[in-house]
């Protein structure tokens, strides 16, 4: 492992963020998980009456701008308050975005591949025991795409990014060094179970299928000191996964 990130929860780092406590992180993961319902339960239905579009679609749309684009700027915000340093240096280092190690890398393959199989483990047995238990919401349900609908994965495309780098901006480089400032070596566990809270809206199947990279990137992004690993794999994952769908492969 590398002797400079070794013992992430006592390092000292450059410039520390202010500390972002149990209390402030509840308040700040709810929030946006409130959001995120009122969006997908209240929004994206009403829309739906009154719009030709699939829900999936105007989840892209309601969603990227209504929750990720907030989500972002209430990163934005976060680090405004610690600091008016400007240079990239500075930013670099607080966001933990120095270039990848071997490490990182490593705990970004194992941290891939452990997601992906206690994923698949997950949905084998939420199957055999629910039988034909849908695991997508409602805003999200989406038939294999044909002739004439394959355009939708061009409108999920900058949604997915929009989608990944928002949360891992918010999560993961801006709040998980705040909580370890607060936390110390169990700032990944707060992370993991606030970033849980913030996907209530999905529904408890979805959220059972999601348990692994829920836990995992959290833990990786602490261990590695790194917005790198968690940013590859919740990428990795997210987006195959919902080409996979759309196109009828899974």
């Amino acid at each position: 492992m590398h002797p400079a990130r070794s013992n992430v929860s006592t390092m000292a780092r450059p410039q520390a963020p202010g500390a972002t406590g149990m209390g402030q992180s509840i308040l700040i993961f709810s929030g946006a998980g409130l959001l995120l319902w009122g969006i997908t339960h209240g929004l994206i239905p009403a829309l739906h009456r009154r719009t030709p579009l699939e829900p999936v679609v105007l989840w892209f749309l309601a969603g990227g701008l209504g929750v990720f684009v907030p989500l972002a700027v209430l990163g934005a915000w976060l680090l405004g308050r610690e600091s008016n340093a400007s240079s990239w240096t500075h930013w670099k280092e607080r966001l933990r975005l120095r270039p990848m190690t071997s490490n990182d890398w490593c705990w970004t393959v194992l941290g891939f591949v452990g997601v992906s199989i206690l994923t698949f483990a997950i949905q084998q047995v939420l199957g055999s025991v629910h039988g034909d238990l849908k695991l997508q919401p409602a805003f999200m349900s989406l038939a294999p795409l044909g002739p004439g609908r394959y355009w939708i994965l061009a409108a999920w495309f900058p949604f997915w990014i929009v989608n990944i780098l928002a949360e891992e901006f918010l999560w993961r480089a801006v709040l998980l060094p705040r909580q370890e400032a607060a936390l110390g070596r169990w700032a990944w566990v707060a992370n993991a179970l606030g970033w849980t809270l913030f996907h209530a809206a999905f529904g408890w199947p979805l959220l059972g299928l999601l348990l692994p990279i829920l836990l995992i990137v959290p833990f990786i992004a602490q261990r590695t000191q790194s917005s790198w690993p968690g940013t590859l794999i919740h990428a990795g994952l997210n987006g195959p996964g919902f080409v996979a769908v759309a196109l009828g492969v899974v």
